[in-house]
């Protein structure tokens, strides 16, 4: 869809859901002629969605991020209603329980009637999970169908909640997926679909469960020397392929598999089995930089956070502008002195001349790929602008050529 239309099929849909994800990438101001595009655009799909898709009472959160969405808040908005940044957050991540103060503002404030507000969320309130699985959107069950996710099995021949159910079911009782998404913890957007990640940290899981592994993690392994050298893996020709083979001999799975529509994940820590925590990367930007520093990241949370009551670690990490937690912060520091030093930073010519040949000089120093110091020059110095021919030359999807890349 190179243009907004009226939705009218769901090729349309798709089509649309697209150009929604390029301008909420590009975060454009509402005032703009893009933000306006992007308001009308959603205005679309809600329609559409509204009129294709069965109708269902939604959760207070989701029915706060509707909200949110509709009349393009951000998490900062809510504020006044909830009470702190810290705790927008926690309310937005399902970690805490709106109490009826925030629900008596909201349900001023925001218009959203005080019976969603009150409700528990689905996934605890049906006992019966087919009615769950009967919640969950067509468009996403289509996508898991489209990628494989119900081997030879369709919607047209077997009843959507089946579907789910046996998708769901190779990993053991309901109860450990309910348990693993209440232990969370979500770097995301309030736009994302938490079915949707649901759907793919599974698919995860799975994708591990299938690969033979003899070594057990060793608590401690990862510290910042272990991931300096992995990083140094960047300079080989395939070093992206090398680097799952030398985590797998500690006990560590790297899987790839791409994002969904709606969402906007770059990577996640996985921690259902402590003897193998799992690493999923999206590869949503075809860049090795942004590859390199989404492993480092979930890397990190595995030497920060291993021991921690957490079964998951969502995170978005570009192109999604939010207030993030002390957990992600220190993940992100971790991982930005595992690719680029700040000792070495501090006295590098790099960091008062952006050019590609101070780039280089560093790189060779570091013995790291360049792109990889071309991509925390751009960071570090907020300079997007520059070093954009380094950047967009090295791609990372080419490398695992079985997935289903969206175009």
């Amino acid at each position: 869809m190179s243009k907004i239309k009226v939705i009218k099929t769901e090729k349309d849909y798709k089509e649309a859901l697209e150009l929604l994800e390029v301008l909420m990438i590009r975060d454009p101001d509402p005032d703009s002629d893009e933000g306006e595009q992007l308001a009308v655009l959603s205005t679309l799909i809600r329609d559409y969605e509204s009129q294709s898709f069965p109708k269902t009472l939604p959760g207070p959160i989701d029915a706060i991020k509707f909200r949110m969405e509709q009349a393009n808040l951000t998490p900062v908005d809510l504020i006044p209603y909830i009470g702190s940044r810290s705790r927008v957050s926690e309310i937005l991540s399902g970690k805490r329980q709106l109490t009826m103060q925030m629900v008596r503002a909201i349900e001023t404030g925001l218009g959203i009637p005080a019976k969603v507000l009150i409700r528990k969320p689905e996934i605890e309130e049906n006992t019966d999970i087919d009615l769950e699985y009967q919640a969950w959107d067509n468009c996403l069950v289509s996508e898991m169908e489209s990628r494989g996710y119900f081997d030879s099995s369709s919607l047209k021949k077997n009843i959507k909640a089946e579907l789910l159910k046996n998708f769901f079911s190779r990993m053991g009782p309901q109860a450990r997926i309910v348990g693993m998404l209440r232990k969370s913890n979500y770097r995301s957007s309030p736009l994302t679909d938490k079915r949707a990640l649901t759907a793919w940290s599974t698919r995860v899981i799975q994708k591990a469960g299938g690969i033979k592994v003899s070594k057990k993690y060793k608590d401690g392994t990862v510290t910042p020397v272990f991931m300096q050298n992995i990083v140094k893996l960047s300079v080989e020709e395939d070093g992206v392929l090398l680097v799952q083979k030398y985590l797998k001999k500690y006990g560590i799975l790297l899987i790839i598999e791409p994002h969904f529509s709606k969402t906007y994940l770059d990577g996640a820590a996985i921690f259902v089995n402590k003897d193998n925590p799992i690493i999923g990367l999206t590869i949503r930007y075809d860049r090795l930089d942004n590859f390199w520093f989404t492993l480092m990241h979930e890397l990190a949370h595995i030497s920060l956070h291993y021991n921690e009551d957490i079964s998951l670690f969502y995170d978005e990490i570009e192109g999604v502008t939010i207030d993030i937690d002390d957990k992600e912060k220190e993940a992100d520091a971790l991982a930005e002195e595992s690719l680029l030093p700040r000792a070495k930073w501090e006295v590098s010519p790099a960091r008062l001349i952006p050019s590609s040949m101070a780039a280089n000089s560093l790189a060779k120093e570091l013995g790291v790929h360049v792109v990889i110091i071309a991509g925390q020059i751009r960071h570090k110095g907020n300079k997007y602008i520059y070093l954009n021919k380094i950047i967009n030359k090295e791609k990372v999807r080419h490398y695992f050529s079985n997935e289903k890349w969206n175009k």
